[in-house]
């Protein structure tokens, strides 16, 4: 809900009149314009926006949640703060500013006096204390009865909505595009038929993340492929694994690698900015989606075509590395591949035939299909991770 901005959204709904009469009265409502989502869609929202999700599919929904602490707009400290507007949050946080443990189990309306708010709404003290949740034992995911009867579009109306190209013009506060499917394969913005693919969102295709200083990545590697070694230019990176497995190396300025292991589903990692790192999938594929600290955030890549060492003359490697020319020619220009490395085998250097590569690959139907999500409770602030999954 963008502060200031109208409620477009209005509907009418008929209900019987009170006392058992047979007259029939309409209730109207008015509320700010409600986005459906799908499975792959990165969702942007402003600091101190606030916000509810609601699952209507018939799948369970897991979100993956980034705040980031170090955005100019948060004007606090770097500890993640989330102030929620209903339920009753359980746990404990540092106090401000270095003080004491205090509790986050309240939401904001707790700390106000039942007289204030009654005044400020207009409302009776009844209602009041309601809105203060004090005897509420759901805490911020609650499952709705009978489900949730919203005005909204429907997803093809939405899309006839929207324009098919951008001037910068039409999108204000209180209209600008917060989502971008991430997950369509054919939106990719690097492919291989060997080696998987990479999509991209950054402040070019979603103009909000400038804004954000944030931007995203999602790849699918097939089996045993490789993502070339690279580094982060100027972003830091926190990677969420989706699905499968890979061996994961991250290098820094030590002798010994910052991180050699491998990852799978469900863990993160974070690879510092300026620290090279390479992924290569394990049997079964590799699945992940990046979140960088900068709005277009750029890698500059150690081997193909578009390498570094691609760039530099024959004469300057093998001098640096000792090694022959004709050495140094192999190094530049064995992989003509730019970003993602198909697998190298022992057979395919004798000529042998190489099987079709197995990959893992999400259910596309169940992408484009009934994992809808739109509740759980209202929460804004401006601050770093979470893995949240609410059951419809």
């Amino acid at each position: 809900m963008f502060p200031g901005c109208p409620e477009t959204y209005q509907s009418s709904q008929q209900s019987e009149s009170e006392g058992g009469g047979q007259g029939q009265r309409w209730s109207r409502d008015q509320h700010q314009k409600i986005r459906e989502v799908r499975q792959g869609d990165i969702i942007a929202v402003p600091a101190g926006v606030a916000h509810w999700t609601y699952n209507d599919g018939n799948s369970q929904l897991v979100t993956v949640v980034v705040h980031d602490t170090s955005n100019n707009e948060n004007q606090l400290d770097q500890n993640l703060r989330r102030f929620f507007l209903a339920g009753n949050q359980q746990g404990r946080q540092p106090g401000s500013f270095g003080g004491q443990e205090q509790s986050i189990g309240n939401n904001i309306f707790q700390g106000f006096d039942t007289e204030i708010l009654a005044e400020a709404f207009g409302i009776n003290r009844e209602t009041a204390r309601r809105l203060q949740s004090e005897n509420d034992e759901r805490g911020n995911i609650v499952r709705v009865e009978n489900g949730l009867r919203v005005l909204r579009p429907t997803g093809s109306e939405e899309e006839e909505g929207r324009p098919w190209r951008s001037n910068g013009m039409e999108e204000t506060s209180c209209s600008v595009r917060i989502k971008e499917n991430i997950a369509n394969p054919g939106r990719a913005d690097v492919y291989s038929a060997r080696g998987g693919r990479i999509s991209t969102i950054n402040s070019l295709n979603l103009p909000i993340l400038k804004k954000l200083q944030l931007s995203a990545e999602r790849g699918v590697l097939y089996r045993n492929a490789m993502v070339a070694p690279h580094w982060n230019i100027n972003a830091h990176s926190v990677m969420f694994v989706i699905g499968g497995s890979a061996r994961v190396q991250i290098v820094g300025n030590a002798r010994r690698p910052a991180f050699d292991g491998e990852v799978r589903e469900g863990q993160f990692i974070v690879i510092p900015q300026n620290f090279a790192v390479v992924k290569q999938a394990g049997n079964q594929g590799f699945e992940w989606i990046s979140f960088k600290t900068n709005d277009l955030a750029k890698t500059s890549p150690l081997a193909g075509r578009t390498s570094v060492i691609r760039a530099m003359p024959e004469e300057v490697l093998a001098n640096a590395y000792q090694i022959p020319r004709e050495e140094a020619r192999r190094l530049k220009y064995n992989r003509e591949e730019v970003t993602i490395l198909s697998p190298k085998s022992t057979s395919q250097e004798r000529g042998d035939h190489l099987d079709e590569p197995e990959y893992y690959e999400g259910n596309e139907n169940e992408a484009a299909g009934d994992a809808h999500y739109e509740v759980g409770f209202f929460d804004f602030g401006c601050t770093c991770e979470e893995k949240r999954e609410l059951e419809g």
